[in-house]
């Protein structure tokens, strides 16, 4: 679609893939200026996983590298733009105490809604990619509740242990795997929008390769689109009564 052609027009926002992090202080000024001077002209807000590099429970929410971010998101909501938040692979342990002091709304993975007309699927977007069985087992594992709550048990300082030992661990494994492997999977995309009724729209973020790409299945048409990572420049869709369009930052 092309450029909406007025800014004040109802739309929404989508958003994945940030990483915030200590090492990288500038992507967390970016998405503090951004959420004032953007998103608050917006009727929502939807961050769809990875807006952290990690998270190791909600008892960390008095970090001071979180301060900032946690107030730029609860202004948003008094200001009129309401935020809804979907794990990602990195964050999937943020919880109801982070929703409660942000104002943030969570979606579960995936989420089907009807925004200006059209039927929207969102998704975080690494159950799609299938090809990496070991990944996909890894997901399971540490989705089940039982796991979850042992983890949580732990004292914080070792789950950030752990998880920094995961995150290297899980690096050196991606060098040594082929780009196909970790994109979606077709037959995985064509069966979650058989599963939801074929919906317009399917937007999802986790594989850091932004684009539109047009899909017929069983005789439906589909737009996909992924949103990119902020390692480098940001990367924001928005989405009003003419469709789909990449939000300048």
């Amino acid at each position: 679609m092309t450029p909406q052609a007025g800014t004040h027009a109802r739309h929404s926002l989508f958003i994945s893939d940030l990483h915030l992090c200590s090492t990288r202080p500038a992507i967390t000024r970016q998405l503090t200026a951004f959420l004032q001077s953007i998103a608050g002209k917006a009727d929502a807000l939807y961050i769809l996983g990875d807006l952290f590099e990690y998270w190791a429970g909600d008892d960390d929410l008095d970090d001071p590298r979180h301060a900032e971010v946690i107030a730029a998101l609860s202004a948003l909501k008094p200001a009129g733009t309401q935020v809804f938040f979907m794990h990602g692979n990195r964050d999937f342990l943020l919880g109801e105490a982070f929703a409660a002091k942000t104002g943030i709304t969570l979606l579960s993975d995936p989420t089907l809604l009807t925004l200006y007309g059209q039927r929207v699927l969102l998704t975080h977007g690494d159950t799609l990619c299938t090809d990496d069985i070991a990944y996909q087992a890894f997901r399971q594992q540490v989705r089940e509740p039982a796991w979850q709550a042992g983890f949580l048990a732990q004292p914080l300082s070792a789950r950030k242990a752990q998880i920094e030992a995961l995150r290297q661990r899980s690096e050196q494994e991606k060098s040594q795997k082929s780009e196909s492997i970790m994109d979606v999977n077709a037959d995985a995309v064509h069966g979650l929008l058989k599963q939801y009724d074929y919906p317009e729209l399917l937007i999802h973020g986790h594989t850091h390769r932004p684009a539109r790409h047009l899909i017929e299945v069983d005789g439906h048409r589909c737009e996909r689109w992924v949103l990119g990572d902020w390692y480098e420049q940001g990367s924001c869709l928005r989405l009003d009564a003419q469709g789909c369009s990449n939000q300048p930052l």
